[in-house]
């Protein structure tokens, strides 16, 4: 059995939507809680930065306090607003001190993972793969080289902090918490939160199911030439999410919102099909939590043929056709 902290895990959640509409909690948000949970045998605790946070998901999650913040009119997309926020919740607490925090590898996440570990004077895991508790150390594997090479390092001082990539890590089933306790905050936030205004924000609304969430992806590799015809329609076949490797994006081909990998996201999907991919290790560093993989390729010595749990050899605008064919 793996180590596990004795105390709480504090985890920086995020949430789409508004006040008007409402809040829903973030997919990759909580498969970042049900990684949280592997980390300590103590409680799971959320830093929500709106006022209505999605109480049920987090319960189903396995959150037993969510902490609160009342922002005084800053905007949570402010990284030190966020950071603030946490170093507040850290004071309050009881005297079982938190082992560790987390937040999402996002623009956002990666700059509060610096400015808290600054704040504590430990350190600041950023794009984190994997974490583990080995020790009483948090232990945090990161891609590195171009996904060439995994390091693994710990924070050997003060409060450890993590950015982990979305998708990212182990997420197994956890114990549901039916209520879990609402901790509000007053923040005395600093003049530097005033520094940066966010004068409007909206909200883009993409085609069926984004990458992070989605059950099943389909990737378009440097392969298909640029003719997505084939992907588009045995993505929407499927309901599933469209990504793309680097190439496909320096193409121009797909925007760069869908790369998978090293400098993409990391998808976590029941089933990922790729098509004329490759498999460079700076992309399937992006795929490692896919429950299965389906490649389509016309090189049976490619790289993610040796990764596949069903590799198609052939052409993918042969082979695509004949599958939806099939599939009615």
């Amino acid at each position: 059995m793996s180590e596990k902290f004795a105390n709480p895990v504090l985890v920086i959640v995020d949430h789409v939507g508004n006040e008007t509409e409402g809040f829903t909690l973030t997919e990759p948000s909580k498969h970042l809680l049900k990684v949280a949970r592997t980390l300590t045998d103590s409680d799971v605790w959320a830093l929500a930065l709106n006022p209505s946070p999605q109480m049920g998901a987090l319960g189903e999650c396995g959150v037993s306090k969510v902490f609160v913040p009342d922002l005084a009119g800053r905007s949570p997309r402010v990284s030190a607003v966020v950071a603030e926020c946490a170093i507040a919740a850290t004071e309050i607490q009881p005297p079982a001190p938190i082992s560790a925090i987390l937040c999402l590898s996002n623009y956002r996440g990666r700059e509060v993972a610096s400015i808290l570990g600054a704040h504590f004077e430990s350190g600041a895991a950023t794009d984190v793969t994997a974490l583990a508790v080995k020790d009483g150390q948090l232990v945090a594997h990161k891609s590195v080289l171009g996904g060439q090479w995994e390091t693994t390092f710990t924070i050997p001082r003060g409060l450890p902090i993590a950015a982990v990539r979305p998708g990212a890590g182990q997420a197994p089933e956890v114990k549901p918490v039916a209520t879990p306790g609402v901790v509000p905050l007053n923040v005395r936030f600093s003049s530097v939160t005033d520094a940066i205004s966010v004068i409007s924000s909206e909200e883009l609304h993409a085609e069926g199911p984004t990458l992070t969430e989605a059950a099943v992806v389909v990737c378009a590799g440097y392969g298909t030439d640029g003719d997505l015809d084939a992907v588009n329609d045995l993505a929407e076949k499927l309901g599933a999410a469209v990504g793309a490797t680097r190439t496909v994006c320096d193409e121009g081909w797909l925007p760069r919102t869908a790369q998978i990998g090293q400098t993409g996201v990391s998808v976590a999907p029941k089933l990922y099909i790729s098509a004329g991919v490759s498999g460079a290790v700076h992309h399937t560093c992006g795929i490692a939590g896919a429950e299965r993989i389906v490649a389509i390729v016309d090189d049976e010595e490619a790289p993610i043929v040796q990764i596949a749990d069903l590799s198609i050899i052939g052409d993918l605008q042969e082979i695509i056709p004949a599958a939806l064919a099939e599939l009615g």
